[in-house]
């Protein structure tokens, strides 16, 4: 283990992708415990061979059609309509505008190039500092993942044989206090006049109707998901395949806003996108294999031991040490690295499967947003055209409120497990 960690730390300090960084650091410890290299292949497809895992391109496409349907501004236009002319209204549009988005990406990089490009370039025009607007836009981005349909519970579930619908409905109430953290934030920003006041454009009556329609349209993909599992009427994966027709649906049968050269490119960066989550997937599955071998189940078991009838201390370790290590590692690689030894030990304790998921998947999330590998930290950079210290420095309070619900979780378990309660 070993020459695991040290060329995974060597291979990560000198800037390759996380891919090959675990895939060479897997190789490379599976040479270091006498495992056969011709293994390594098998292992690799050993990695992706799960059929929770077919959901997470569907999804991913269902997004890509909806967001390139036109879908983002007219649920930009929809959340604005209730902060028109409210101090900081359009960063409260902005949080409440992910809220929405996340029941149709179930990720935070789609979320910060979707609404990246509308809020970054646009806040600034309305009085906002550009780091503030990319700070607010990133810190709500983390909603995506957890409000359903999401691409990481469906990893998490395909890892630990947990029921991906019940993940999906214990996201609700945290990304609903994700949401409240933020507003919160931007609340006590916006006293005393010191964030601009938003447009108080008027609304005609047959806008606004257009506009309720359109939200409800959109909010049917996430209700069609969780009501159809629910139901049995069909699995989280079939419910993937339907989702993609439903997006279709609405999108060349309602608004009419996509044609078809859109859908060949929004089929190729799902595409992509699908190729990286499982490439990164499997190569995670051989470090895993190599941290088996050489025995970090039982170093874990011992370590857990300190935590003995301590739960909640244990969590709140867990929740420390997975925000370091979100910081360097993709959050799918992470689960998979992770979760088969730590997942036996928060059962051993009694901790509840939800709250433990619901941590474990919002704390390792927060690390897209902080340095030195936030892919949504680095994306909203970019968009703003700003140097990473600044957003950093922007986005800090937003972290720490974000981390104060990561909290809130540990002590409270009925937060991440009432509601699959209620549909077992």
């Amino acid at each position: 283990m070993i020459a695991l960690a040290i060329s995974f730390v060597v291979l990560l300090l000198l800037g390759m992708p996380v891919l090959f960084v675990l895939g060479l650091a897997g190789a490379i410890g599976m040479w270091a415990v006498d495992v056969d290299l011709i293994s390594v292949p098998t292992r690799l497809f050993t990695g992706m061979d799960n059929f929770i895992l077919l959901a997470a391109p569907f999804y991913i496409f269902a997004g890509e059609i909806m967001n390139r349907g036109g879908i983002t501004m007219r649920l930009i236009r929809l959340a604005g309509l209730v902060t028109r002319g409210v101090h900081g209204g359009t960063a409260y549009t902005n949080v409440t505008s992910s809220l929405f988005f996340a029941g149709i990406s179930g990720a935070a990089v789609a979320d910060t190039a979707a609404l990246g490009q509308v809020f970054i370039n646009g806040m600034p025009k309305e009085g906002y500092d550009k780091n503030y607007a990319a700070a607010v836009t990133i810190a709500s981005s983390i909603i995506g993942p957890i409000i359903p349909p999401s691409v990481i519970m469906i990893i998490y579930a395909a890892v630990t044989r947990v029921s991906v619908i019940d993940l999906f409905i214990a996201g609700v109430i945290p990304g609903l206090l994700l949401a409240g953290s933020c507003w919160l934030l931007i609340f006590i920003h916006a006293r005393g006049g010191r964030l601009p006041r938003s447009s108080n454009d008027k609304v005609e009556k047959g806008e606004l109707l257009v506009l309720v329609r359109d939200g409800l349209l959109v909010a049917g993909l996430p209700a069609i998901i969780v009501i159809g599992t629910l139901s049995g009427a069909f699995t989280a994966t079939e419910a993937g395949g339907i989702a993609v027709v439903y997006a279709l649906a609405i999108t060349f049968g309602v608004f009419r806003s996509i044609d078809l050269r859109q859908l060949w490119s929004a089929l190729q960066v799902s595409a992509r996108m699908t190729a990286t989550v499982y490439l990164i997937i499997a190569a995670a599955t051989i470090v895993s294999y190599v941290l088996t071998v050489g025995g970090i189940a039982e170093w874990v078991q011992d370590l857990s031991a300190m935590f003995n009838g301590q739960p909640t201390l244990f969590m709140m370790a867990l929740a420390l040490v997975l925000l370091v290590l979100g910081t360097f590692l993709e959050p799918g690689a992470a689960i998979v690295l992770l979760m088969p030894m730590l997942l036996p030990v928060s059962q051993a304790m009694g901790i509840d499967p939800m709250q433990f998921a619901m941590v474990v998947i919002l704390t390792l999330t927060l690390g897209l947003i902080t340095p030195p590998v936030g892919v949504c930290l680095f994306l909203a950079c970019r968009i703003a055209d700003s140097s990473v210290m600044a957003v950093t420095r922007a986005v800090l309070p937003f972290l720490l409120a974000e981390l104060g619900i990561v909290f809130l979780l540990t002590l409270v378990p009925a937060l991440s497990s009432y509601l699959p309660s209620l549909f077992k």
